[in-house]
């Protein structure tokens, strides 16, 4: 046999019959798949592994052990024989054969009738790979194919659309992601998110997140920007709740596209609460948050040993009064720029001081990244000086030192240990 002569289907072996002679590991893994497709099993086998004997102790399946019989195979719609005995093997499939019943031999896949692929499932795609008869080539090149599904590297989108649903409920199919796509680069979305964008119907986009995967969409996939930028709202966040329901009533995949975190400072919690309380699924997807990437992307951890054991991540628009006192507690500033010199007066009032290094990385992981290092009392005026603007990530603490882009800073004083 080839792989010419071979007319790939599926079988839908729900509440039927299926046989499987032998009690070996290959026995045992086929029952097993049989199982898990929902069909009612039969081993016949004077022995069986461990496995098999459990499965049928938990009367799962029905096991008759004892040496093989041509009259097995009547009532079966499928035959698996794998007995690691040719003779025996060759002698089931005949029997099948004459009763035109198709049959898997294990011991002979040129002369098998039926093979079985090597398969793997990713959401609701099976994937099943003949490889002319070699099975290590053909789970190999399963794993690839699963492997960039897994990714997002093929397309999993759907293109039979389900109906639209009625006012209470969404349509088959109909589901949000609030997804997480880091501070934007496209490398720093994780692979459940990059494979939820390569499924999706439509994409309610942030400015902030990573634009470069939007281009990589087909061009029948729908993008609803609804970004925001500093004092520039044109969607509001009502609207953007009322979209997320409308689009899943209407059966479609949607991804709502953040950057950072959808839970850290991103409304998402709002967002997931709106669709629920409307009946739609959600999956939140956690992202690659700015408060830590980008201050990483300068070289600047938050926490670090005998600078650092704890750090406070806030919007510059909160007040600051509770926030922890002393440089060696780090301080996180996001949405920070417009209020700059305001927090900075504030955190130097402290045990901290006007002496206190401060780092402005704008753009992390863009390519016009930059960052601006002073201190407390500076740190306002050189921003003045260079232009910063958002998005910026603002980090105060002695851990700005360790970036090996400030080394004009005084050394600290280490912490105990």
């Amino acid at each position: 046999m080839s792989v010419q002569d071979i007319y790939p289907t599926g079988l839908r072996l729900l509440g039927r019959q299926v046989l499987v002679v032998g009690g070996g590991p290959v026995a045992t893994r086929r029952a097993k798949g049989l199982l898990d497709a929902g069909a009612r099993v039969t081993i016949v086998a004077p022995q069986g592994s461990q496995a098999l004997q459990d499965l049928a102790s938990a009367g799962l399946l029905e096991w008759h052990q004892r040496p093989y019989r041509s009259t097995d195979v009547d009532g079966a719609w499928f035959v698996q024989t794998a007995t690691g005995d040719p003779a025996v093997d060759r002698q089931v499939a005949a029997d099948a054969e004459a009763h035109r019943i198709w049959c898997v031999n294990a011991s002979d896949h040129d002369a098998s009738a039926a093979w079985t692929p090597a398969v793997a499932t990713v959401e609701d795609v099976r994937i099943a790979v003949n490889a002319g008869g070699d099975p290590r080539r053909a789970m190999a090149l399963r794993d690839a194919v699963a492997s960039a599904l897994e990714s997002g590297d093929l397309p999993l989108r759907r293109h039979r659309r389900p109906a639209a649903a009625g006012p209470t409920g969404a349509a088959a199919g109909g589901s949000v992601a609030l997804v997480g796509g880091g501070p934007g680069d496209p490398g720093l979305i994780t692979v459940r998110g990059r494979r939820l964008l390569a499924q999706a119907d439509v994409v309610v986009a942030d400015r902030l997140g990573p634009r470069e995967l939007l281009d990589e969409l087909a061009p029948d996939v729908r993008i609803i920007e609804v970004g925001k930028a500093p004092g520039s709202h044109p969607v509001p966040q009502d609207q953007i709740n009322m979209i997320l329901v409308r689009e899943a009533r209407d059966g479609n995949r949607v991804v709502r596209l953040k950057g950072g975190d959808p839970y850290v400072l991103g409304r998402g919690g709002e967002e997931a609460l709106y669709c629920r309380s409307h009946g739609i699924e959600v999956e939140v997807v956690p992202g690659v948050t700015s408060a830590i990437s980008v201050p990483a992307a300068a070289g600047i951890p938050v926490t670090h040993r005998g600078l650092a054991k704890a750090f406070t991540m806030i919007s510059g628009h909160e007040q600051l009064d509770n926030v922890p006192q002393g440089r060696d507690h780090t301080v996180v500033l996001l949405m920070g720029v417009a209020t700059l010199r305001s927090s900075a007066a504030a955190l130097a009032a402290g045990n901290r001081g006007a002496d206190c290094p401060v780092a402005i990385i704008e753009n992390g992981y863009g390519p016009d990244q930059r960052t601006t290092i002073g201190t407390l009392g500076s740190i306002a005026d050189k921003a003045d000086a260079v232009g910063v603007t958002n998005p910026a990530v603002i980090v105060v603490g002695d851990v700005v030192r360790v970036s090996p882009l400030a080394a004009a800073l005084p050394a600290a004083v280490p912490l105990s240990a």
